[in-house]
């Protein structure tokens, strides 16, 4: 923050903070390039689409509660499950 505030020179505050000038310059650069995300830009919007799949996901439930049932009724037949859930 304070190489973006520029109240010191670079060697100064290498010397202060006991880094190379060059580093210093290399995180402030990143900083300025990073802060504009933080609080977003105009011209970017939002993705439109779920960055999750939901046809795969319902896919992946019906097929769950397909085995579910399956297991459930084989279970029953053999009278491994209790009463209650017969």
């Amino acid at each position: 923050m304070a190489a973006v505030k520029g109240e010191k020179t670079l060697a100064v505050l290498a010397q202060q903070f006991d880094v190379h000038p060059n580093q210093i310059t290399t995180w402030r650069g990143q900083l300025l390039e990073g802060a504009a995300g933080v609080f977003g830009s105009e011209g970017h919007s939002e993705p439109t689409e779920p960055a999750i799949d939901v046809k795969t996901l319902h896919a992946k439930i019906g097929e769950l509660t397909l085995v579910n049932d399956f297991l459930s009724g084989a279970l029953s037949k053999a009278g491994l499950l209790p009463s209650a859930k017969r």
